[in-house]
């Protein structure tokens, strides 16, 4: 109850299987000291035929969920493939579904109230699209369906988006057909009869930007880091973070101001390189680890950061972790599942991604290893 207090019910429910093996107080403590948290490497059957790269994966319980892509001469693809990770031996297989959104790269795809997906944006056959499809995994025959209500936000692609009270859609940023930034915030409400999107107004937002990352904590604040972002005439990778609480009567967005000072021996603080195309994970304690993408200069993509954003002055740090990193880390094609996994699929050889390698940061001791 006191988890449940502090980290809200969405997150500790998560969290129940991992606690039946742990116990509430173990799992506490190795998520607030990480003192557990390793890599490691693990191989999966099955095949994401036809191989494609700018997909969009996500994770529905203890299954990652893969839709769409770019595959050979920039085909958009419009398939939807499983991985169940409670398998013995997990393998990837296709979705049978009665119809499928157009194909599209660059999208996003979010996963709702467990089992709820869906797709938003992204590159079609036939330019930039703005549409919003929904699936139940677990329906008895899965079944896209597009939803519409409101003035959509413009199409767009590279954009990002989160979920927030596990049933609201927030996008942000990304790029429109003519090349042009953008820097608004929608949220689409999806539990209501009339799904309508608005969009979220501010006296001030962050520059404009692509492929960056919103990450949530304390249930509906978001944290927007690092993208390719306008600077004057400019587009340079940002290395900036913006916060926004949407539960404000008038939500509005501010730079995050970091602490000068780590705490220890005086020491500058660090601060990640600027970057893009990054993985940005929600711990359930409300930190938030930074790692890979497109980083400028000859920094490691392996290398973490934490940052707690709730703290009056927040510091990053680095975190240093045993096992094998992947070496390359992208945000589209990474996902967090049940709170203390993050699983980075595969990596690439030029235009060739490997899907059946997996890349697992355990953040705590795993539920089946020997304790």
């Amino acid at each position: 109850m006191v988890c449940q207090n502090v980290w809200g019910k969405e997150v500790t429910g998560t969290l129940e299987l991992m606690t039946k093996k742990l116990g509430w107080g173990r799992l506490t403590r190795e998520l607030t000291t990480l003192e557990a948290v390793c890599w490691r490497k693990l191989t999966v059957g099955g095949a994401v035929e036809p191989s494609r790269c700018n997909f969009s994966a996500c994770a529905a319980g203890n299954r990652l969920v893969l839709f769409g892509g770019e595959g050979v001469d920039m085909q958009p693809m419009d398939d939807t493939f499983v991985l169940n990770l409670d398998a013995k031996n997990p393998e990837w297989r296709r979705v049978s579904v009665k119809s499928s959104p157009p194909g599209r790269w660059g999208h996003t795809l979010s996963c709702l109230n467990g089992s709820w997906l869906v797709v938003f944006g992204g590159c079609g056959r036939q330019g930039l699209l703005n549409d919003v499809f929904v699936l139940d995994l677990d329906a008895q025959q899965p079944t896209w369906r597009e939803v519409c209500g409101g003035t959509p936000p413009l199409p767009r692609s590279w954009h990002s988006s989160c979920t927030i009270e596990g049933s609201k859609l927030v996008v942000s940023g990304g790029c429109t057909d003519a090349g042009v930034l953008l820097s608004d915030t929608y949220l689409l409400d999806l539990t209501t009869g009339n799904p309508t999107w608005r969009e979220i107004p501010t006296s001030w937002a962050p520059p404009p930007r692509l492929g960056h990352s919103l990450s949530v904590y304390g249930r509906t604040k978001i944290l927007m880091f690092g993208g390719l972002a306008k600077s004057g005439h400019l587009r340079l990778r940002s290395g900036e973070a913006y916060t926004i609480d949407l539960e404000d009567e008038q939500p509005h967005w501010r730079q995050l101001e970091y602490s000068a000072f780590t705490g220890v021996a005086s020491q500058s603080a660090v601060v990640p390189p600027p970057r893009l195309d990054h993985v940005a994970v929600s711990m359930p304690c409300g930190r938030i680890i930074v790692f890979g993408g497109s980083i400028a200069g000859l920094h490691s993509p392996s290398q973490l950061f934490l940052l707690d954003p709730a703290e009056e002055k927040p510091s990053w740090r680095i975190l240093n972790v045993p096992g094998q990193p992947p070496k390359f880390a992208w945000g589209h094609s990474t996902c967090v599942v049940g709170g203390t996994r993050v699983l980075v699929l595969g990596g690439h050889t030029g235009e060739e991604w490997i899907l059946n390698e997996l890349h697992e940061l355990c953040l705590a001791s795993r539920q089946d290893s020997d304790l």
